[in-house]
């Protein structure tokens, strides 16, 4: 295992809040673009984070009033126009493979979303496993708007489960943006807060998992993914399973102790 606690990358912002670790893109004059330097760093830090014992749970904020404008119009999507095809599949792939790693990643992930979050900032907030939100976030899966696909780093599959087949499908044919409002009303943010609360609130909610039963979440969230494919005996199976490997570890025990004695059990993640 790995400590995270000395991680300095070179493309975003990144800091530890106890067990909790803080990832903001740092280009908040434009809205924080995404580069293809800072999507490749972002990949490998999520990859990085399945062996890191000392992150519980991962907060990706806003800065400067905005999440992510996603991918830089000089730095990405004019070098995209001459690129050949074996180029542009490497850069797809990669794109998707930042997802890939945040699903992969054992830490629950909450994006705080505040002001635009559109395109590939759209799309981190989506592969994230939950998201608060101000009143003034804007988020659109605006693909369609550049002559592409809506179908892009997995949005088609994970939308739909989000939100529904319908809104889904009218986000990514009319590359619409939708509000806060109607986020929370579909199920995709989870709550919407004061702008001046955001951080805050996504830090004690972050702070909140962390001090639980850190190999439990990571069941748990590899289980909210992998069950997706399965069918219903299947999923009740490998839940079995999951839980029985659960409940050899040490945190379970400590629970049934803590409970003994009335009071609150201390997790260590073992």
């Amino acid at each position: 295992m790995t400590s995270m606690s000395a991680f300095k990358p070179k493309h975003f912002l990144y800091r530890m809040e106890g067990p909790v670790a803080v990832v903001q893109l740092d280009r908040p004059e434009r809205k924080n673009p995404l580069t293809f330097e800072s999507y490749a760093e972002l990949r490998d830090m999520f990859r990085d984070l399945v062996y890191a014992d000392d992150v519980k749970a991962v907060v990706f904020a806003s800065n400067g009033g905005n999440f992510s404008s996603g991918g830089d119009v000089h730095d990405i999507i004019g070098p995209l126009v001459s690129m050949s095809m074996k180029d542009l599949l490497a850069f797809t792939r990669m794109t998707g493979d930042l997802v890939k790693a945040m699903i992969g990643a054992p830490q629950p992930i909450i994006a705080a979303v505040d002001g635009v979050a559109v395109g590939a900032g759209a799309i981190i907030t989506m592969a994230s496993d939950m998201r608060i939100a101000t009143p003034e976030a804007k988020t659109a899966f605006l693909f369609n708007r550049v002559g592409l696909a809506g179908c892009d780093m997995g949005a088609c599959a994970m939308l739909p489960r989000l939100i529904g087949q319908g809104r889904a499908a009218e986000l990514l044919h009319t590359g619409r943006s939708f509000s806060a409002e109607e986020g929370l009303a579909w199920g995709y943010f989870n709550r919407i807060v004061p702008a001046g609360e955001l951080e805050a609130e996504t830090l004690k909610l972050a702070s909140a998992i962390a001090a639980g039963p850190s190999f439990g979440h990571m069941m748990t969230k590899t289980q909210l993914n992998q069950e997706w494919a399965m069918g219903l005996n299947e999923a009740i199976e490998a839940e079995a399973q999951a839980q029985a490997i659960c409940m050899q570890t040490a945190d379970f025990e400590r629970a049934y102790h803590a409970f003994v004695a009335k009071e609150k059990p201390k997790f260590e993640g073992n």
